[in-house]
């Protein structure tokens, strides 16, 4: 029997990539419904005319319910009969966020917190909640944001019993193709005729996949405990070798990339597991987990006993994991069903 049969699982922020996913993985199974809550009408219209005509068998399980996750009331008004919640909805642009911080903080912080206050309510038994790797050592306010939500996650998973409302995290890097990534602008570069632009080539960044982002939420769902952060450990590339691998699928000029600079707020590299989580932290295979810190407030207590004992794993990082080469990220690209769907809009065999 499906974890999902007859079940509702709502997703906020459902219009992005990340829900698009999931309605393609989850639609023609036995989930009961799939609520999208997110606060666009023009995008929450545009889905359901693509799936009325992608899946008419089975569209009428979607349901639209517009709200801002700012607004613990429409939170609240979406939340009645809900069994799951995967907690998509953030602003993700680091630039943007550089420009305006407070707009990050209402969305990624206090959105975060009124989706969990509403869902305790409500009574929800699974939510898990995505993050992403710049919440790991953030020097940029929409990495900071995030790790203050991640702080908000594991305070919470603590005030509620996991029998009543588990409570997860995912933390991930780059997904290709995922809307505002620059893959498609790339595309789109190549198609004007125009140079493919570049921060830094020797940048790198976790690169994955729509659908192994959705692998990561559902192996949280089913494996993990409550106040887990669960990390999936993701090959990297750097942004030069990403640039000349769709280059070489599309037609462009390697030798026309032109570097452009670093934008506001942006790292050399990123990491998806500190050093200091590595103390507590498990290796799960694919996956790392790091658990909630269950002490209390008391402090005393460990001054006279202490843990002394520490892991052996070290900082994960896109610089030191399996780093692709530029027929590693053709492979990886080539995975993509909107990577094939634009080239056969141009008439390119691959």
């Amino acid at each position: 029997m499906s974890l999902f049969k007859n079940k509702t699982l709502m997703i906020t922020g459902g219009t992005g990539s990340f829900g698009n996913a999931v309605l393609n993985r989850f639609l023609r199974t036995d989930i009961g419904e799939i609520r999208i809550f997110s606060r666009d009408e023009k995008k929450q219209d545009d889905m359901r005319h693509e799936f009325q005509v992608k899946m008419p068998e089975v569209a009428d399980k979607i349901k639209f319910y517009i709200g801002d996750v700012r607004d613990i009331a429409s939170v609240r008004n979406a939340m009645h009969g809900v069994d799951y919640i995967f907690h998509a909805a953030a602003l993700k642009q680091v630039p943007s966020c550089e420009f305006f911080p407070i707009e990050a903080v209402k969305t990624n912080v206090l959105g975060t917190e009124n989706v969990l206050t509403a869902a305790i309510e409500a009574g929800v038994k699974n939510i898990v909640c995505l993050s992403t790797d710049k919440a790991a050592y953030p020097i940029n306010a929409m990495g900071t944001s995030k790790a203050m939500m991640e702080k908000v996650i594991v305070a919470k998973s603590r005030t509620v019993s996991p029998e009543k409302t588990k409570i997860c995290c995912t933390r991930y890097g780059n997904v290709m193709c995922s809307r505002g990534s620059v893959i498609p602008l790339w595309i789109d570069q190549i198609k004007a005729g125009n140079p493919i632009t570049i921060t830094d080539g020797t940048m790198t960044r976790f690169i994955m996949s729509l659908d192994e982002a959705v692998d990561l939420v559902l192996f949280a769902f089913e494996h993990g405990k409550s106040g887990d952060i669960l990390v999936q450990k993701a090959p990297a590339c750097t942004i030069e070798t990403q640039a000349k691998a769709v280059c070489e699928l599309f037609g462009g000029d390697p030798a026309t990339i032109k570097t452009i600079g670093i934008r506001h707020g942006e790292k050399m590299y990123e990491t998806l597991l500190t050093n200091e989580e590595c103390a507590n932290a498990t290796d799960m295979g694919n996956f790392y987990r790091v658990p909630c810190d269950k002490r209390d407030l008391n402090y005393d207590k460990y001054v006279k006993v202490g843990d002394t004992e520490r892991n052996t794993l070290t900082e994960f990082n896109s610089n030191n994991t399996t780093r692709l080469d530029v027929e590693g990220v053709k492979e990886k690209l080539l995975s993509l069903q909107y990577i094939r769907d634009q080239l056969d809009e141009m008439g390119i065999k691959y």
